[in-house]
């Protein structure tokens, strides 16, 4: 039988809800949801939890898993948090890129009114306009 086989008979024979072992582990319920579907595995600390919460030893609790599959899982675990982190930089990088251009356009826009103005009020000094002439 599987780790996550196993985990869950225990789970219903003990008459526990996903909700309930969370809370003993404090973990959330998809925690425990995605330990008994295969899409992860505890770590060693929960492991030790989970053992001693049960009453069973931890060579009973993980007795028959394949431990390639384990590593196989957490590599991948760990590949999608990496694409996670990479995109959150990605966005933070262009939300300082667009900010660095919104203020450059605000100064830019300044400078244009600003020449606008003093054009307005001083339309014939030389060394402001060059020559007109």
């Amino acid at each position: 039988m599987k780790f996550n086989e196993k985990l869950m008979s225990i789970r219903k024979m003990k008459g526990l809800s996903q909700e309930e072992l969370g809370m003993e582990l404090q973990v959330s319920r998809q925690t425990i949801s995605k330990w008994e579907s295969g899409q992860s595995y505890p770590d060693f600390q929960r492991l030790v939890m989970l053992s001693d919460y049960f009453d069973m030893t931890l060579d009973e609790l993980v007795k028959d898993i394949d431990v390639q599959d384990v590593r196989n899982k957490n590599l991948t675990d760990e590949k999608v948090e990496s694409i996670y982190l990479d995109v959150e930089n990605v966005k933070n990088k262009s939300r300082k890129l667009i900010k660095i251009f919104c203020y450059a356009g605000v100064i830019l826009l300044g400078i244009v009114i600003l020449g606008f103005i003093l054009h307005l009020f001083f339309p014939d000094i030389e060394w402001l306009w060059g020559s007109t002439q």
